[in-house]
């Protein structure tokens, strides 16, 4: 039996949808209800959504993680950062139970683009730790994550990554018999919570329709010795979507809803002040197409719009403190080539026009207008065992202030990517990006005490582009029964933009400055893959990896809140209907930190999973499943996290749940 394949590694020629070596699980070995099967009763392509060609996962040069199926369900969680964590070079930020964003390879916060069906999330995460990304990921069809520059894609605000969220909420395809959907429910024990899902997909005649919902109720959560006061999680999502479908293509609308209450636990509270809480309300309005032959030398034309009107609300007892709102249009429009002397290929355009305001005692950015459009093209040609892509994209950008001048950008990015196949087994992969990214609304305006990060926040207005150049260099092989998959890179950034802890003191907080200096990044990442044994008690698979990074200021002293190294094993076990998983992460200690912030421990976290898949028809799939996480009731703080001293993550806790397909 070939050893399955995870689905990061690039230009492989028989990649196998997954993140995990259990990717040949149930869902991925055998066309469950629901899921469209090709002719020859294969599954579809893998197909990375965030690519304008949409390319298959083995046809991409650029670094690529993505879940999708059995994979994803058993990595599901209530925030993206902590569904994507055991991911190699990501890990999360930590607010809380409501509040996790990616950090891919070190870099978090605006330098990362985290995206609903390629357009912006239209949250204000990226402006502090302590906001929540307005996506569900119990909705999420597949999670496709971009590791390194993507800026030539998604604009400047992209220079760390980008992690594209694809739910189907528009839907491009008529079901399979008409009709298909899932649904879940789950209970965990360290936070007595409750979630359930649905999802529903109908269509005839040219026409589908797609519904979904999604609700959470999590109590505040347990840690050793105690529980995590005002670390509570109410979530509601929802959506409705329908489509045209004809022989050409498609158009179709969505609009969603999502409601989220959270506590901030830093600020639990006492007897004179009531705990701060957190609430977001957006409606989301989404538009999008595809026409196949549109014009004489092009294939296909996408295009996608989106129209978001966002508020988010901070109370500090019953009294509101501070509101943001966030209200915003972005589009794009790819044109994909036909085949040229074997080059294919895709230009695009990308617009953005949106005002972002806070109003109250953490008003600390002033309202700002952003406004920007870009101009991309990406190539890609194979010759024979040698493949070459090839990028760039150049924008224009700016932000005004209301009570300051306005600020114009002209980022440019170049990329060029190269792999080359010594054999069947054996491949390599290089990546050479220069990227830039404008200075975000918070980095360049900020002037005020920002209470839920425990500073007082000042922006430069007068910052330069950031500009990175990043190496990275990746090897790979394939075997039956073996895997391995290794990447080493570097990124020198010019003009990198960090917040830095003054030690001066400002309205009892501690003053923090956006200011700018030459960073480098460098990293390595690897993982191996190995068959243990193949036979009547199933298959037995060991993965081992690692990840770090290493990032400081080139004229000496450290960067803040960077991910520490990281140690894997996980075991893996198939058999019929039986899946099963058990593993373990070990964080190293954190120690290389600036002043002011304080070392992080090192911690071990164990987790485990078992389910088993049985058909109460031939129509309807089920799935049993039992997740236990941190078995070992660790103490465990996140060197990426503003709180980690006062909030670490969950203890010991087990989810029992049921999800069905059909």
């Amino acid at each position: 039996m070939p050893l399955p394949v995870r689905a990061e590694t690039a230009a492989s020629p028989d990649v196998v949808v997954g993140s995990g070596p259990d990717s040949s699980s149930e869902e991925d070995k055998s066309v469950q209800p629901g899921k469209q099967e090709e002719k020859d009763g294969t599954l579809p392509s893998v197909v990375v959504n965030a690519f304008p060609m949409q390319l298959g996962i083995d046809e991409i040069i650029t670094p690529v993680v993505m879940l999708r199926g059995s994979d994803l369900d058993d990595a599901k969680a209530a925030t993206i950062g902590e569904t994507l964590a055991n991911e190699l070079g990501i890990q999360t930020t930590s607010f809380g139970a409501g509040v996790g964003r990616p950090v891919i390879r070190g870099q978090e916060g605006s330098r990362v683009a985290v995206l609903s069906n390629g357009l912006s999330s239209g949250d204000v995460s990226n402006v502090s730790q302590d906001h929540a990304v307005a996506i569900e990921p119990f909705l999420a069809d597949q999670i496709e994550v971009l590791k390194g520059p993507s800026t030539l894609l998604y604009g400047s605000g992209a220079i760390g990554g980008v992690v594209n969220v694809v739910d189907g909420r528009v839907p491009q395809a008529i079901p399979e018999n008409g009709l298909s959907g899932r649904g879940e429910l789950r209970g965990a024990s360290a936070d007595d919570s409750g979630t359930g899902m649905f999802r529903l997909d109908a269509g005839t005649g040219g026409f589908a329709i797609h519904v979904d919902g999604a609700k959470r109720n999590a109590n505040d959560y347990s840690i050793p010795g105690g529980t995590l006061a005002n670390s509570f999680l109410d979530t509601e999502s929802g959506a409705i979507g329908a489509s045209w479908i004809g022989d050409r293509g498609y158009v179709g609308l969505a609009v969603s809803r999502y409601l989220d209450n959270y506590g901030n636990p830093a600020e639990p509270g006492d007897e004179e002040e009531g705990p701060v809480t957190l609430k977001l309300a957006q409606t989301r309005y989404d538009l999008k197409g595809e026409l196949t032959d549109p014009m004489p030398g092009f294939n296909s034309l996408r295009f996608s719009f989106g129209h978001i009107d966002y508020t988010h609300t901070e109370f500090e007892g019953d009294e509101v403190g501070t509101v943001f709102n966030n209200d915003g249009n972005e589009g794009r429009i790819e044109l994909v080539h036909n085949d040229a002397s074997g080059w294919k290929g895709a230009v695009g355009l990308q617009f953005l026009d949106r005002t972002f305001e806070a109003i109250g005692d953490e008003a600390f950015v002033p309202r700002t207008t952003t406004k920007g459009l870009g101009l991309f093209v990406l190539e890609q040609k194979d010759f024979g065992n040698f493949g070459l892509e090839l990028g760039a994209r150049i924008d224009s950008q700016s932000s005004e202030p209301d009570d300051g001048p306005k600020r114009d950008f002209n980022p440019f990015s170049l990329s060029a990517g190269a792999s080359y196949r010594f054999t069947d087994e054996w491949h390599m992969t290089a990546n050479l990006d220069r990227a830039e990214r404008a200075p975000a609304e918070e980095e360049l305006f900020a002037n005020g005490p920002h209470l839920a990060t425990g500073a007082f926040e000042i922006g430069d207005a007068d910052l330069n582009e950031e500009t990175a150049n990043q190496l990275e260099l990746g090897l790979h092989f394939h075997g039956d029964t073996v895997e391995v998959n290794l990447a080493a890179y570097t990124n020198r950034f010019d003009d990198f933009i960090y917040l830095d802890d003054t030690g001066d003191i400002e309205d009892d907080l501690p003053v923090r400055q956006w200011t700018q200096a030459n960073a480098k990044f460098n990293g390595f990442e690897g993982e191996a893959k190995i068959q243990l044994s193949s036979g009547p008690s199933g298959v037995y698979l060991l993965r081992v990896w690692g990840d770090t990074v290493n990032a400081y200021l080139t004229d000496g002293g450290e960067l803040p809140r960077i991910a520490p190294a990281r140690a894997g094993l996980d075991l893996y076990w198939n058999s019929d209907a039986w899946r099963a998983n058990i593993g373990l992460a070990h964080y190293f200690k954190q120690d290389d930190v600036p002043d002011y912030e304080t070392e992080t421990a090192a911690f071990t976290l164990v987790n485990a999973h078992l389910s088993y898949t049985f058909n109460a028809d031939q129509r309807v799939s089920w799935e049993a499943f039992l997740d236990a996480t941190n078995l070992g009731n660790e103490t465990a703080r996140l060197s990426t996290s503003f709180i980690k001293d006062v909030a670490p993550l969950p203890g010991r806790s087990v989810a029992l749940g049921i999800r069905a397909f059909f």
